[in-house]
């Protein structure tokens, strides 16, 4: 049986325990930079006691951002901005991954906040790319990849990662999930295409299956491969949990390591029930049944909670976000309230009550 602070290794890495900091957008970034936001809020979650932490959804090039406040990694000189953040969890045993992403027709947005949500060109905005020309609610249509955009996106994928590693990034994450554009292609309500990369579920899953290839091939092997998917769009006639399971498999295969699972994002009306823990069943099924190393997010907040579905192997380990927002030291408090001393940073250790 295994424990919340219990380390796991994938691959050649080895995270001191199962509370991960979950990705989170910050729209704090300049021109696809990050900077001083991003080292005090990534900073303070290295001193707080996670195994690792995801960095937000990064585009693998600058139309590929969510908003024109998301950060890329398009080029060395965007990667390089992250080392200093690498470096600083490095020192306190943290583990450091980064979301490689593309927003598809969800991109090219305002920050939270502004009086609108499209940005124009002249605010630094572009027009969106998709699968198939059909917009999201609310959004402009947009472009139709042709089947060379396609591929050379794939390529992309595959450069990102490497120019990841090269700053120091233990894991390496491709964002398949939250109606974002890998999830466009897999799921048939975004999806009508009918060459290659549409039709039925292989045509569909093409695209996620030939960046996750890609991206193995470049990073080394000792570097964990992880994919997050939403492994339900939450209505009959889209993507399901059984898609899920028989996407998984064939990941595993590719030399994918773990399967991040969340849900939704596609359809903007979802009859989501969102309750504690909600999605953990579907950690809970892939893991089982496409036999890989699932984590678990979505509304797990308490300790106990958090003990309980790594105990019961529903998943091996929690990816924690609002949580951690509010206290970026989750984890050292719940290593307290559970009764499991680890290591504190020296100028805390005053802190602790477990002694």
């Amino acid at each position: 049986m295994n424990s919340l602070f219990d380390p796991l290794t994938l691959r050649s890495v080895t995270f001191k325990n199962r509370v991960w900091v979950s990705p989170m957008c910050q729209y704090s970034a300049e021109n696809g930079f990050v900077g001083e936001w991003h080292r005090i809020h990534l900073g303070s979650f290295a001193t707080g006691g996670a195994g690792m932490i995801m960095v937000e959804a990064t585009g693998v090039v600058p139309e590929g951002r969510i908003s024109i406040g998301c950060p890329s990694i398009e080029d060395r000189e965007h990667a390089k901005a992250f080392r200093p953040m690498i470096e600083f969890a490095h020192r306190y045993g943290v583990k450091m991954g980064i979301q490689l992403a593309h927003a598809g027709r969800k991109a090219s947005t305002m920050r939270p906040g502004d009086d609108h949500l499209i940005a124009s060109s002249s605010e630094g905005g572009w027009r969106a790319v998709s699968p198939s020309p059909i917009a999201y609610h609310g959004y402009p249509e947009p472009h139709e990849l042709t089947n060379a955009e396609v591929k050379q996106l794939v390529q992309d994928f595959a450069d990102a990662a490497v120019r990841a590693v090269e700053v120091g990034f233990d894991v390496i994450e491709i964002h398949a999930a939250h109606g974002y554009l890998i999830h466009q292609f897999y799921s048939p309500l975004a999806n009508t295409r009918t060459d290659e990369y549409g039709g039925d579920f292989e045509g569909r899953t093409r695209f996620l299956r030939e960046i996750a290839s890609a991206v193995r091939a470049v990073i080394p092997q000792g570097t964990p491969l992880f994919v997050r998917i939403s492994a339900t769009d939450w209505v009959d006639e889209g993507w399901n949990i059984i898609d899920s399971v028989e996407l998984a498999k064939e990941l595993k295969e590719i030399g994918v390591d773990l399967i991040d699972v969340s849900t939704g994002g596609n359809v903007h009306n979802a009859p989501i029930k969102a309750t504690p823990g909600f999605q953990v069943p579907f950690a809970a099924a892939i893991k089982n049944e496409a036999g890989i190393p699932t984590t678990a997010v979505g509304l797990i907040t308490e300790p106990e909670q958090a003990q309980y579905i790594i105990e019961t192997g529903e998943a091996d380990a929690v990816f924690l976000a609002r949580a951690m927002l509010r206290n970026p030291r989750w984890a050292l408090s719940a290593s307290e309230k559970l009764g499991v001393k680890i290591d504190w940073p020296a100028p805390l250790d005053r802190g602790r009550t477990l002694q």
